[in-house]
């Protein structure tokens, strides 16, 4: 009998109207998914379960907390990771278990963090920052949570009060205007982190999203290239280094 009262007090047309209300015009096919979560999630955008960043869903940790709550997950542990973790540098590595009476194994999550992958609001805090990322990662997994949390994001590890202006198109802004910390600084942290050539660095992405140059480029190719430098960086940095050398070679032979 709760369940049904739970979920019939999360209706789609109040969550779609206090969304739009936050954050302006929201896509049709975004709308949709909002529906869905609603329906299978019963996420409540007034209870500040989901976020709207940059055209794109993102559940909190309380939203996660919450349908642990409504489907009776039986326990939680969090251990640190401390082979892999390094208290100097503030890098700090926990692992996260969420059990289900169906699943009594467990749903295994990990998450990280240091001074370079949070939000200057909370320096000084990554090992809870790393904390809570594994459980976000553990629960999500537990309950087949598709969409990322928004603690999750590197350079965002607590929810604002408000991301985006309603009637602001931030599609075009590399960091400027929507309250985000700017791109350029989350690549100027992957250049010094990994030793690499700026102006090599700039030229691939440039390449990566199709503009003659980076400024050119809308926030999300900016967004997709530095989640894809920072990937091949610490996979292998002597290929990278290769592969941006490519690109002062092509330079080289233009006449």
């Amino acid at each position: 009998m709760d369940h049904k009262v739970r979920k019939s007090s999360v209706p789609f047309r109040s969550n779609a109207i206090l969304a739009q209300t936050l954050w302006g015009k929201i896509p049709r096919v975004t709308l949709k998914c909002l529906k869905e979560l609603t329906t299978k999630f019963r996420f409540s955008v007034a209870a500040g379960d989901l976020l709207f960043l940059e055209g794109r869903w993102y559940v909190t940790h309380a939203g996660l907390l919450g349908i642990a709550e409504r489907r009776r997950c039986i326990g939680i542990t969090t251990s640190l990771q401390s082979q892999v973790s390094d208290a100097i540098s503030s890098r700090w590595v926990f692992k996260a278990t969420v059990y289900r009476r169906s699943a009594p194994k467990g749903f295994v999550g990990y998450g990280d963090a240091d001074p370079t992958n949070v939000s200057p609001l909370v320096r000084g805090a990554e090992m809870r920052v790393a904390e809570t990322r594994a459980v976000n990662r553990a629960l999500r997994k537990a309950y087949g949570i598709g969409i990322c949390s928004v603690e999750e994001l590197g350079y965002l590890s607590s929810p604002p009060e408000r991301v985006q202006g309603k009637g602001i198109d931030s599609s075009h802004s590399n960091g400027n205007g929507s309250g985000l910390p700017r791109l350029r600084d989350k690549l100027c942290l992957l250049i010094r982190k990994y030793e690499l050539d700026p102006t090599l660095v700039k030229r691939y992405a440039a390449d990566f999203c199709g503009t003659k140059a980076l400024r050119d480029a809308s926030r999300d190719l900016v967004e997709a290239f530095i989640s894809t430098l920072a990937e091949e960086a610490a996979k292998d940095r002597d290929a990278l280094i290769c592969k941006l050398n490519s690109y002062n070679q092509l330079v080289e032979v233009k006449p």
